[in-house]
């Protein structure tokens, strides 16, 4: 069996778009098809469902993922062991995490991590679904949800608070008092809610009003870009919104919505002293920054 058909059948696995999969490969989709069709001639079995949609694994294409990204996983480890010449804490870790919690919490506090161990290289990779851990999309995962899957090594990261937010410009170009039963007659920024990848990213039912939103958007930051502005009020992240002085947090004994996110790892990605030494990190910046996570 060719390596290289192995490869492609895993990032066509990652992407489930024949055309994203040839981008990442630096190939013709044409090529990336046909590659495909020849592994699944020499296996005398279809690996994936094409669909208007994309491609989707059969049950034989989830088998072998699970023997391939092993491989690739063996692989990726014994490469960095012998690039790093197996030292301790010697080696690249990709971390999964959602682009706020990314860009306002974890980048902002990585020059520790990098003074405790110098040979450790950070890559931080912004999703806006689930990270494939399974799927070897990164090292180590931040989830906004608990996983429900038994191959991965899951630990909670942290709790997380929730606050209504408006700028300094709104409140002084508006003549309504803000409280909470009077909520439905201010300018909104606010989620998509049919176009978000979990529940555990609304927050209106638990509000319990109907708003109807100025400005909606599937990015937090494009949402606190625009209450920025001065166009509405809305509910941010604390680890965001807390750090601007020129935002008021509104009704905050009222409202007070909690969510958490949880650390995932595959166990041989765990295994790795690199690997480990950053989980380990994530964990204790989330226990020492606990003002910013969930502020009085």
């Amino acid at each position: 069996m060719n390596w290289d058909d192995i490869k492609i059948f895993l990032e066509v696995a990652r992407t489930e778009k024949l055309s994203e999969a040839a981008k990442r490969l630096n190939m013709d989709p044409s090529t990336v098809s046909r590659r495909l069709h020849k592994l699944e001639e020499s296996l005398a079995t279809q690996l994936f469902e094409r669909t208007v949609d994309g491609h989707a694994l059969t049950d034989d294409g989830e088998k072998l993922l699970n023997s391939a990204r092993r491989m690739e996983l063996d692989a990726s480890h014994a490469f960095e062991e012998i690039k790093n010449n197996n030292q301790e804490n010697s080696g690249r870790v990709r971390i999964g995490v959602t682009e706020a919690f990314g860009t306002f919490f974890i980048a902002p506090h990585l020059l520790a991590l990098r003074q405790q161990y110098p040979n450790i290289q950070v890559d931080l990779l912004h999703f806006s679904r689930d990270v494939k851990i399974s799927r070897n999309e990164a090292d180590i995962a931040i989830a906004v949800e608990r996983p429900k899957s038994t191959s991965t090594i899951i630990a909670k990261l942290c709790d997380y608070k929730l606050k209504l937010y408006a700028h300094k410009n709104y409140l002084n170009n508006t003549d309504k008092e803000i409280h909470l039963s009077n909520l439905s007659q201010h300018d909104w920024v606010s989620y998509i809610d049919n176009l978000l990848f979990t529940d555990q990213l609304s927050y209106v039912k638990e509000l319990n009003t109907q708003l109807e939103a100025t400005f909606r958007s599937t990015s937090i930051i494009s949402q606190y870009s625009a209450i920025k502005s001065g166009i509405g009020i809305g509910i941010l992240p604390c680890f965001l919104a807390e750090q601007d002085t020129s935002l008021v947090k509104l009704c905050a004994d009222e409202i007070d919505v909690t969510r958490s996110f949880w650390l995932v790892t595959h166990p041989e990605s765990r295994r790795l002293s690199h690997v480990a030494s950053v989980w380990e990190y994530l964990k204790k910046l989330a226990e020492d920054k606990q003002n910013l996570l969930v502020p009085d």
